[in-house]
């Protein structure tokens, strides 16, 4: 009980000029470096295949010539333009017929063989339409029991890895993320038993990872009840 000698307590210090100042400072560089990042990183890049696409152009064909401008992402857009003619002829038979052709060239020359074949499987895994996406994220014991790791479940385990591994049930193929760069990681084959599923999308799981847990999806559970 408080009585009519006791000091008030201390009022909390309101945070000065320069306090303030800095905190939207931080703000807005928060806000501004994304965007700016985004913005450098597309110029730059368009910069690059400028430097590399226009001097195989023809000069009389290039619109700089004449109106005396350099247009940067000319040389994207004929890129872009080259590109669609080459993919639609290669599914065609006389392109296909080509590919085959080409590649059996390749394949006699030992050096230039091991890095066509390792460049168009990257291709292909990166850029193929019919490429499937991580189905789901999940929870799974790793590096032992106890603890929890955050991981997307690829697809079921198929052909030999299915058939010989010593396990009662299925099993479920996952890729284990490192922190913060999820494009590194570990292919683990998990006893369909032991994988919890996630109701967070692959993309906030993913934020999770690359923020290092500092970035929580979902914060309000909608399986937790709310009190008034």
């Amino acid at each position: 009980m408080n009585t009519p000698f006791d000091e008030d307590p201390p009022q909390p210090r309101r945070p000065g000029l320069f306090a303030a100042l800095r905190a939207s400072f931080l703000t807005g560089l928060v806000v501004i470096a994304p965007v700016g990042l985004t913005i450098w990183l597309i110029w730059t890049l368009m910069g690059w295949v400028d430097a590399v696409v226009l001097p195989l152009v023809p000069s009389h064909l290039r619109p700089d010539e004449y109106i005396g401008i350099n247009l940067r992402g000319l040389g994207v857009i004929v890129f872009l333009i080259f590109t669609i003619v080459v993919g639609w002829i290669a599914k065609g038979l006389l392109g296909r017929s080509l590919i085959r052709f080409a590649e059996s060239l390749v394949d006699g020359v030992p050096v230039v063989r091991s890095i066509y074949s390792g460049v168009k499987q990257i291709a292909e895994t990166v850029f193929a339409q019919s490429e499937r996406s991580f189905e789901k994220a999940c929870l799974i014991q790793y590096p032992r029991k106890g603890l929890w790791a955050i991981a997307f479940i690829s697809t079921s385990a198929k052909g030999e890895i299915a058939r010989r591994a010593e396990t009662a049930g299925d099993l479920i193929s996952v890729f284990l993320p490192t922190t913060p760069n999820p494009t590194s990681g570990f292919l683990l084959f998990v006893p369909k038993e032991d994988v919890i599923e996630l109701d967070m999308t692959v993309e906030d799981a993913a934020k999770l990872v690359i923020s290092a847990g500092l970035v929580y999806p979902n914060k309000a559970d909608p399986t937790v009840e709310v009190s008034p």
